[in-house]
């Protein structure tokens, strides 16, 4: 499962729902709490970052960012370790409390804080361009690519281990800051609900729970048994996924036809459980936008081929077919992010205190109980100052000018509009749980490449661009996504901040020296096509000779994006101007929107799947729904989540599946038939 993350926007009602008038535990039974007990001391920032979650939190970020590296520059994909990290610290730290007779309780804070920590450090791994931009900068790579930079320059720069854990410790720290002033904005006020940190935080209080606390025994239980069916059928998918298109994952519901532009069913517990917490019109928006990419305009595009663009261009180019999928996306998450971003700053120097969350299936209850303003009231209590956060951004930017290959001009450019970007992604991510973090670093190749190669030199222009903006994006997103896991079991900020920092301080040295121990700087025999990619990508746009990213764009691709740009702003306006009990509901979500455009329509069919369950569940037991749903959700996310653990040590040992399961049409069926009749 890709590291590809889903924001399924403000499941806070299906959370309050569940919510008991008598339940006002800053833990919340309806809201994914399985709390102690209203009268459970929630310890200080400072005592949730003890010695022992530290050390668990470095052993755990060693092996699983040893892990990720391999995954990284073998597969070229690694899976979200949120869901395991929780898990094996869980294990880790009740063994190290069971052998402490007498020493301080473990708490689901400090659960939240080893989880956070990891996921840093195994972030960078990730984020930090080892198998792609930063691989790209190698001459060796260099010498595949078909294309050369600008002049017939062929620039390089051979990662140094020092180099580049520099380079690691300023992207990644810049990512840390980049967002922090938008706290508030994202996880109170917009009330993002991040699938994939609600599910973490679902499972570590599902993992403090008392065992006395009859009224979360339900949801517990709930939780228990779909995780588990997930994981089984997980292990159950791999058995079958045995080369390119096996597998229960590509399911043709809709025929061998719409199979081909992306219509499937893939059976993910993952997106199902999305669907079932996310507000309806995020999984309409999602399956509408894929419907109009995916199911009218790609194939009409595609008849262009010869006259828009030229034909016979590789898949990944982005000078074909490829670049509407990217540029066209990017252009209705801008939109809406800016818009989104506008309000937020407007509201800020207003003074206003509260906002209109942006998506919802409804109207809000009246009242929430205590159980949010407890909530809220702890999360804003250990403040993060923005001068603090503003000074760390710009200090490691100004760092960063004298380290990074790039013109002084272009890294003032790049480190100022990155804080732009991760808003939009972070918005993103809350809303579909997919980041598109590799996109934008797409376009920072192209567009830097292209204003850097008047001398010569762009494609290393470009590739240090896209480290930059890739790993403070996606960074950014990471944050909020745990502080959001933090928000839901009552986790102070600060704690599961300093958890941020310290894992990616790890992360940025381990990475590096995992990397350099295989010497898998030289060009691996298994380094998949990504580095390649990525210089030819630098090359093109390092060959523009500074005529601009646009002259080099498909035909009417910058008008296409131009007119999604401003649809996603007419839309953001129609949701503030009609009226918001009736018609502002029906009107799409942007956002939602875009992620098929890039990704394909399949997610968007699941989450339908899992909305649709929600709704009938609703129509026969709505009680019952509103109790239990979110942590039936959360017990597919988990249980698939957790399954990529020993996916991957599979993989990393060679373990390969033992079968394969395809779906052909009749014909091919018969050709197949036939080749196998005359062989024997």
């Amino acid at each position: 499962m890709a590291y590809v993350q889903l924001h399924a926007l403000s499941c806070e009602l299906h959370l309050r729902r569940a919510a008991t008038s008598d339940d006002d535990d800053l833990g919340g039974h309806g809201h994914g709490g399985f709390a102690a007990g209203k009268e459970e001391a929630m310890p200080s920032w400072r005592d949730q970052l003890t010695a022992r979650a530290l050390a668990a939190s470095l052993l755990l970020s060693v092996a699983l960012g040893v892990m990720a590296v391999r995954l990284t520059v073998t597969v070229g994909i690694v899976p979200s370790v949120n869901l395991s990290a929780s898990l094996l610290g869980f294990f880790l730290l009740r063994l190290w409390t069971a052998a402490a007779v007498g020493r301080q309780p473990f708490t689901r804070q400090e659960n939240a804080v080893v989880q956070a920590t990891v996921a840093s450090a195994v972030a960078v791994a990730v984020n930090g361009g080892l198998g792609s931009y930063l691989l790209a900068m190698n001459d060796a790579v260099a010498k595949l690519s078909t294309e050369v930079d600008g002049g017939g320059v062929m620039s390089t720069n051979n990662p140094r281990l020092g180099w580049m854990i520099s380079f690691l410790f300023l992207v990644s720290f810049a990512g840390l800051f980049v967002l922090l002033p938008f706290r508030k904005v994202m996880i109170v006020d917009y009330k993002l609900t991040y699938p994939t940190g609600t599910a973490t935080a679902y499972l570590i209080n599902d993992l403090h729970t008392p065992k006395s606390d009859k009224a979360a025994k339900k949801q517990v239980s709930a939780l228990r048994k779909y995780f588990t069916l997930s994981f089984l059928w997980g292990l159950f998918k791999w058995f079958y996924s045995a080369g390119v298109g096996c597998g229960f994952q590509n399911y043709p519901i809709f025929g061998l036809e719409a199979y081909k532009n992306r219509f499937y069913f893939d059976f993910s517990p993952t997106f199902i459980g999305a669907g079932m917490v996310c507000p309806r019109i995020v999984s309409v928006s999602a399956l509408l936008g894929g419907i109009i990419s995916w199911g009218v305009m790609w194939p009409l595009i595609r008849k262009k081929e010869g006259v828009w663009y030229p034909a016979s261009l590789p898949e990944t180019s982005l000078h074909g077919l490829q670049a509407y999928r990217v540029f066209i996306p990017i252009a209705l998450v801008a939109g809406d992010g800016l818009c989104n971003l506008l309000k937020a700053v407007l509201r800020a120097m207003s003074k206003r205190s509260s906002c209109t969350i942006p998506v919802s299936d409804g109207a809000e209850p009246e009242s929430v109980g205590d159980v949010d303003e407890r909530r809220a009231e702890l999360f804003l209590k250990d403040r993060i100052p923005g001068t603090v956060a503003c000074a760390g951004y710009v200090v490691v930017a100004a760092v960063s000018a004298g380290l990074l290959p790039l013109r002084w001009y272009h890294g003032i450019a790049v480190y100022a509009l990155a804080p732009v970007l991760a808003f939009c992604d972070a918005y993103a991510t809350g809303m579909t749980d997919w980041s598109l973090a590799s996109a934008y670093g797409k376009i920072a190749v192209l567009a830097v490449g292209a204003w850097a190669a008047g001398g010569g030199g762009g494609a290393l222009a470009g590739l240090a661009a896209c480290g930059v903006v890739t790993s403070v994006v996606a960074t950014g997103s990471d944050v909020m996504q745990d502080f959001r896991t933090g928000y839901v079991t009552s986790t102070s900020p600060r704690s599961m901040f300093v958890g941020k920092g310290i894992g990616a301080a790890v992360g940025c040295v381990v990475a590096p020296c995992v990397f350099w121990l295989f010497r898998f700087d030289a060009v691996h025999p298994v380094t998949p096509y990504a580095a390649t990619m990525y210089r030819d990508m630098a090359a093109l746009g390092g060959g523009g000779g500074g005529h601009g990213l646009g002259s080099s764009l498909p035909k009417h691709c910058p008008a296409l994006c131009a007119a999604f740009f401003a649809a996603a702003v007419v839309m953001n306006i129609a949701r503030d101007l009609l009226p918001p009990r009736t018609a502002a509901r029906l009107v799409p979500i942007p956002t939602a929107m875009a992620v098929p455009f890039y990704v394909g329509p399949y997610f968007a069919v699941d989450m339908i799947i899992g909305s649709a369950a929600v709704l009938a569940w609703e129509a026969a037991d709505k009680d019952g729904a509103g109790a239990c749903a979110a942590a039936v959700a959360s017990g597919l996310i988990c249980g698939d989540g957790i399954w990529t653990l020993p996916e991957c040590v599979l993989a990393i040992a060679g373990v390969k599946p033992p079968m394969c399961i395809k779906f052909l049409s009749r014909s091919v069926n018969a050709r197949v038939d036939a080749f196998i009749t005359n062989q024997a």
